[in-house]
């Protein structure tokens, strides 16, 4: 008989996508060999299918069925306001010096044009002062330019650092389960890429658009001051942009919305093949992988490629409105000189105030695409402070340690669960061990007995209190959940222990690194509890890392631990010694071990048994072992095989 790997055909058993439609319509794609009218037609179909698909995206991030909304514009909008409010006094002051320096730079035209009338008049005196007040005025321009432009970074780097700080606060508020059920790639993509695009809107695009503002009002001022002849062509022209760049700012905002969804999209394919890279590998999947990427990153492309075809649009119209003003001056002032309307001088500043204008129309321009990516990627991580809390905590406090779940059902789709009404009732210092097949509900019913979710029906108390109703820095100090995930923050080994309780000594630290199994690999770190550990810093292996987290939740100090594999990253060898040397500091503590390693639950109180959803056993070890046809029996005799 030929045995066949079941890894070899793995691949074969996963859904046949090959007849499903392809992920970027094929209109989308121009036409090799087409006449110049074709090109053209086709490019203006694309850009209607991609405005369609942008306006489709943009109405769906409003109430996604899952994953994270998007924030209305009146919320991006108020926040921006409340952030400038707060510095109303540095608001005034950075509008007040670059309005100055605005007014001292556009002063300057105006004398050089005097200058000008006087020399062709022949009119010699004053020309020495009249040089050395154009000198004046520059320097007076240069040191307001200095002081507005410091006013404008402290300005721009105080909003930026306030605008963090609340991001990382709504962070920190985001219900867990809501955090696990949405993409971790769009978790990831706002929290980086859409912070990061904040950041530089806010650092550089809020005070520069204020500041264009004031240098392009007080240059139509200055225009008019010195000749309306002169300037009201050349406003009208640059008035002609007006219809493009309102047509963009209505557009842009959706297109920017598209871009970031595709961006999570690639994010999180990226993450999900990485995380399980070896699972991708074992079962020939590699392949599946790599087009599932490169959909995603033709999806992002007609993405942004709609964004640039709206800037190209944008900038086309822009450039010809504020160019040809130049040429206009100059017209209509050789006519007016003609006419003996206008002076040589009045024709010089025209021209001056126009080149001065263009500068600043440029870079409004360009500073409102950039509020406009901002503003997109703001609305995106204000999008995040709209989830609903999944709790609200109450003014009930717990009445002893019990911790018991009654009726116990949860879904994660509705109309679909994973627990079917299951009872625990946890004897006070008692070790439970939970253990099944892979997929049965343990890990849904270590969150529902540790307050991470509301269960569907029934309930899961401490004291007689629901969990769900506790502040959750209290929570935090009666149940507290360990799973296989873990984390390591930047900074001190000891900041990283003490997480739970900052004001826990030194003593304290090496006691619960002593009760892992750590201490000695700790102090025999360059700096011991002061040596640096996370991203960049010195590096530890998951065995330790998990160690630190062990650590972390001894000094949380919980009457009720629920470990969900905690030491499924750790080697056998090293997990049995660990779980050993835990044994001391966990005696008068109630423990639910979810495990699929069995010589913890062969230490365990109480051992259930979880299958599809249900208790089906529950006693001892030796009492479950003796069931010859019982379901712990036969894991047991697959275990010890």
């Amino acid at each position: 008989m030929t045995i066949t790997d079941p890894l070899a055909t793995s691949a074969d058993t996963w859904s046949d996508h090959s007849a499903d439609p392809p992920v970027v319509d094929p209109r989308l794609r121009p036409p090799d060999e087409a006449s110049v009218g074709e090109r053209v037609a086709s490019w203006r179909m694309r850009h209607h299918l991609r405005r369609e698909e942008a306006d489709r995206v943009y109405a769906a991030s409003r109430n996604p069925e899952r994953g994270w909304p998007v924030a209305g514009d009146r919320a991006v909008l108020d926040f921006f306001r409340d952030l400038i409010g707060r510095r109303r006094r540095m608001f005034v002051v950075l509008i007040a010096l670059n309005a100055l320096a605005a007014g001292a730079g556009l002063v300057v035209p105006r004398l050089l044009g005097t200058l000008v009338d006087r020399t062709v008049q022949g009119d010699g005196a004053g020309l020495d002062s009249l040089a050395w007040l154009v000198v004046a005025v520059v320097a007076a321009q240069a040191v307001l330019t200095f002081f507005a432009q410091r006013t404008s970074t402290l300005f721009g780097q105080d909003l930026l650092a306030s605008a963090r700080e609340y991001i990382v606060r709504v962070i920190l508020r985001l219900p867990v389960g809501q955090v696990e059920s949405a993409s971790t790639g769009d978790l990831v993509t706002r929290v980086t890429r859409d912070v990061g695009t904040m950041s530089r809107s806010v650092q550089f695009g809020v005070p520069m658009a204020i500041i264009s503002i004031l240098t392009v009002s007080l240059s139509v001022v200055a225009m008019l001051a010195n000749s309306v002849l002169l300037a009201v062509p050349s406003l009208m022209i640059i008035a002609t942009s007006a219809y493009a760049v309102r047509g963009y700012l209505r557009r842009a905002p959706r297109g920017y919305i598209t871009e970031g969804s595709t961006y999570s999209r690639i994010n999180t394919t990226l993450t999900e093949t990485v995380e399980g890279a070896r699972t991708v590998e074992a079962l020939g999947l590699s392949g599946r992988r790599v087009r599932q990427g490169d959909d995603d990153i033709e999806v992002s492309a007609q993405a942004e490629r709609y964004t640039m075809s709206l800037r190209n649009l944008l900038f086309t119209v822009i450039d010809v409105a504020f160019n040809t003003p130049r040429v206009a001056t100059l017209v209509f002032g050789a006519w007016g000189y003609a006419q003996g309307w206008l002076t040589l001088g009045q024709i010089t500043s025209a021209v001056l105030y126009v080149e001065a204008l263009s500068g600043p129309l440029d870079r409004l321009v360009g500073e409102l695409d950039r509020l406009q990516v901002g503003a997109t990627s703001t609305a995106r991580l204000l999008g995040i402070a709209e989830v609903p809390p999944d709790r609200e905590p109450t003014d009930a406090r717990p009445d002893g340690p019990a911790l018991v779940g009654r009726d116990l059902r949860f879904a994660y789709r509705e109309g679909h669960d994973v627990l079917h009404g299951i009872d625990v009732d946890l004897r006070t210092g008692e070790r439970l061990a939970v253990v099944g097949p892979s997929g049965s509900g343990k890990s849904t019913l270590g969150r529902l007995l540790s307050g991470i979710n509301r269960p569907r029906t029934g309930s899961a108390t401490v004291g007689g209190v629901e969990l769900v109703d506790l502040p959750l820095e209290l929570l935090r100090t009666e149940v507290a959940l360990v799973t296989q995930e873990h984390h390591v923050f930047i900074g001190s080994v000891r900041d990283n222990i003490v997480l739970a309780r900052e004001d826990s000594p030194d003593e304290a630290v090496r006691a619960a690194l002593a009760a892992v199994g750590s201490l000695d690999w700790v102090e025999r770190l360059p700096q011991g509890l002061d040596t640096r550990i996370g991203s960049g810093q010195h590096v530890l292996t998951p065995a330790q890392a998990q160690q630190i987290a062990l650590a972390r939740l001894i000094i949380a100090d919980p009457h009720t631990l629920v470990l969900d594999e905690a030491t499924s990253l750790i080697d056998p060898r090293t997990a049995r010694s660990l779980e050993g040397s835990m044994n001391a500091l966990l005696e008068g503590r109630t423990v639910v071990a979810i495990a699929h390693r069995l010589h913890t639950a062969h230490d365990a109180d109480r051992i259930a048994v979880v299958i599809d959803g249900r208790v089906v056993e529950l006693g001892s070890h030796h009492e479950l072992v003796d069931r010859e046809d019982g379901e712990y029996a036969a894991l047991w005799r697959a275990w010890t095989s």
